[in-house]
C-alpha cells in the first residue's frame, strides 16, 4: 500500500513531538547533572576544570540535525550536535531544538523564538538556571536550494556567476534574523555567549539522498554554469556569508563567536551538496568542542 504524505499539519505534530521528547531526554540528564554537582558539595570535593560539563541550547538547520548516515541507512543522528555530546570525559548535554531544512528565517520566526524563550525560561532544563551558551547553524537552507538561481547571473560569456547585488540583499535578510537572535537572548538569557560556524565550501555535483535533493546543481544548469564555475560560485557566495558573520562577531555588544569551519573538510568528507558525511562532521564537531571547551570551561557548572 502506497504511504500517504504527511499534512502540514501532520509534519508539524510530528516535529513538535520530537522537540518534546529531546526535551525530557534532557532535563533527565540536567536533573542527574544537578545530583551530582549537589552531592559533590555536600562531600567538599574540589572543583576542577577537567570535571565541567557544558549545558547548552541548539537551535539550527541539517548541520545541527541531520538524520542520516551520509546519504542514507540506518537512520540515526550524524549531525554535529548529535557527535559532540559525545566529546570529552564530562560531554556536554545539549537541548538540541534544530531541524533539518530549516532556514534562519523559520528558525527566528514568531513560534521558534516562543520556542526558544519557553527553554531558556525554564529552570528545569539548566543547571545554573541559564545555558553555558547557545549554538547556532542558521543562513545556508535560505541561499541553497530552489531559490539559489535568483541569486545568480546568467551565463553568457560576459558575467561572472554569482550577482554581488541580490545575494548582498540575501544575505542582508540572514543578518537581520541573527540580530534578532541576540536581542532575544539578551532580553531571556543576557550574557550567555552564541556560537555559530560559516559552514564549508561545497561541491555543487548534484549529489543527494533520495529524500531530499539536490540543492544547487539545477540553478547552476538553468544559469548555464558548468561544475568548475559552480564551485567558484559557491565558494564566493560562502565567503560573503563568512565576511558577513565576522563583522558581527567584532561586535562586542553581540557577545556572537564565529567558529571557523571552512576549508576544514576534504572532498572526500562530503555525502552530498550540502551536508558532510559521518567524518566530515566529526571534524566540525571537535573544532566545536575545542573552542568551546577553551572559551567556556571557566563559568561552566561543576558537577
Amino acid at each position: 500500500m502506497e504511504q500517504q504524505a504527511l499534512t502540514p499539519k501532520q509534519h508539524n505534530d510530528d516535529i513538535e513531538n520530537d522537540i518534546a521528547e529531546r526535551t525530557r531526554i534532557h532535563k533527565a540528564n540536567v536533573a542527574r547533572l544537578a545530583a551530582a554537582r549537589e552531592a559533590a558539595m555536600t562531600i567538599g570535593a574540589a572543583a576542577t576544570a577537567a570535571g565541567r560539563s557544558l549545558v547548552m541550547l541548539a537551535e539550527g538547520d541539517s548541520w545541527f540535525d541531520y538524520p542520516l548516515t551520509g546519504n542514507g541507512l540506518p537512520f540515526q543522528d550524524t549531525d554535529i550536535i548529535a557527535q559532540l555530546r559525545h566529546y570529552g570525559a564530562h560531554p556536554p548535554t545539549i537541548l538540541n531544538l534544530a531541524h533539518h531544512g530549516d532556514a534562519a528565517i523559520d528558525e527566528l520566526s514568531l513560534p521558534k523564538q516562543e520556542r526558544m524563550i519557553t527553554a531558556l525560561r525554564d529552570k528545569g532544563n539548566w543547571v545554573d538556571g541559564k545555558p553555558d551558551a547557545i549554538l547556532i547553524s542558521a543562513g545556508g537552507n535560505d541561499i541553497a536550494g530552489d531559490q539559489f538561481c535568483i541569486f545568480l547571473d546568467f551565463n553568457d560569456g560576459k558575467v561572472t556567476g554569482l550577482n554581488a547585488d541580490r545575494f548582498g540583499k540575501a544575505l542582508g535578510a540572514v543578518e537581520a534574523c541573527y540580530l534578532a537572535l541576540f536581542e532575544m537572548r539578551n532580553r531571556h538569557a543576557p550574557g550567555v555567549p552564541i556560537y555559530g560556524h560559516s559552514y564549508d565550501f561545497p561541491i555543487p555535483n548534484g549529489k543527494h539522498p533520495s529524500c531530499a535533493g539536490p540543492w544547487l546543481k539545477p540553478s547552476l544548469d538553468f544559469c548555464n554554469w558548468g561544475l568548475e564555475d559552480g564551485t567558484r560560485i559557491a565558494k564566493e557566495a560562502l565567503s560573503a556569508f563568512r565576511q558577513m558573520l565576522e563583522r558581527l562577531a567584532v561586535e562586542p555588544k553581540n557577545n556572537y563567536h564565529l567558529i571557523q569551519t571552512q576549508g576544514t573538510l576534504k572532498p572526500e568528507d562530503w555525502a552530498n551538496e550540502l551536508h558532510p558525511g559521518v567524518l566530515g562532521f566529526g571534524k566540525l564537531a571537535q573544532k566545536f568542542y575545542n573552542v568551546l571547551t577553551a572559551e567556556t570551561v571557566a563559568t561552566a557548572p561543576t558537577v
